[in-house]
């Protein structure tokens, strides 16, 4: 008994899905030391953890900063015009 060229190709799906999940990572994992000096966020001071609204703030700095990032790599490895 064989399996169905819907269930192969499912799991085919599946797979590329998953190996552009990793990419993607991969890549936020390689910006990261970049996103973070465009963030420019400071560190906690030692023994007085972020609060939540805080933590919300920095997270939606470092978003921004990695669009800035990942821009800044799209635009330098265009070629000159």
């Amino acid at each position: 008994m064989g399996v169905s060229p819907a269930v192969v190709l499912r799991g085919l799906a599946m797979s590329a899905d998953i190996d552009r999940q990793q990419a993607k990572m991969k890549e936020f994992m390689s910006l990261l030391p970049l996103t973070l000096e465009l963030a420019g966020l400071p560190r906690a001071e030692p023994g007085k953890p972020f609060n939540e609204g805080q933590i919300e703030a920095r997270v939606m700095s470092i978003k921004h900063a990695y669009k800035m990032a990942r821009q800044i790599v799209i635009d330098i490895s265009k070629p000159a015009e």
